[in-house]
């Protein structure tokens, strides 16, 4: 099994990790929490991201959680992107000439 990690956004800046683990266990176990945090302020920057131990689990919180209300906001949840590679499946954008 290989453990999924899932991007999590628009909770409120006072959500601790102990909070946000405990609305994940209900889908599933959860591996770890990081929340994301201002380096100079140590103030939420908002986001973070969830390990999940396997794809049944993490589609599960993921299908759960995205749009569902957490502490009187709308959460975004999905899978994380694969940062060493961001627009792997985009491309640049060239202008067709005339």
């Amino acid at each position: 099994m290989t453990p999924v990690e899932i991007f999590v956004s628009n909770y409120p800046w006072a959500t601790t990790d102990a909070e946000l683990k405990t609305e994940f266990e209900r889908h599933g176990l959860v591996d770890s929490i990081r929340l994301i945090t201002d380096r100079e302020t140590g103030r939420s920057r908002g986001f973070g991201f969830v390990t999940m131990p396997n794809t049944d689990e993490a589609n599960a919180a993921i299908a759960a959680l995205h749009g569902s209300d957490f502490g009187g906001r709308s959460l975004n949840v999905r899978e994380s992107r694969d940062k060493t590679n961001p627009r792997a499946k985009g491309g640049r954008r060239t202008r067709a000439s005339a």
